[in-house]
């Protein structure tokens, strides 16, 4: 899928999202995967100080961790990478 289709979809409707689209979305940001532990996939970006947390249940990925990407995407201006 589109990574500016994703990001609509997560922009509208973060619950849909499932958690391999919300992982292209998220490296689509230029963070990349630092660590699993259990459901946790931790992810860092060289130019933001804060950590990105998502979890994988059941395939889904979680509105609310989708929501706290977009705000840290917002709050960093960070652009979108083709």
């Amino acid at each position: 899928m589109d990574k500016r289709t994703l990001l609509r979809r997560a922009l509208t409707s973060p619950q849909s999202l499932r958690f391999r689209e919300a992982v292209v979305l998220t490296e689509a940001f230029g963070f990349r995967l630092s660590r699993v532990r259990g459901s946790h996939h931790v992810f860092v970006h060289p130019g933001v100080r804060e950590l990105v947390n998502l979890q994988d249940v059941s395939g889904q990925a979680k509105a609310y961790q989708i929501r706290q990407v977009l705000k840290i995407v917002e709050r960093y201006r960070l652009v979108l990478e083709e």
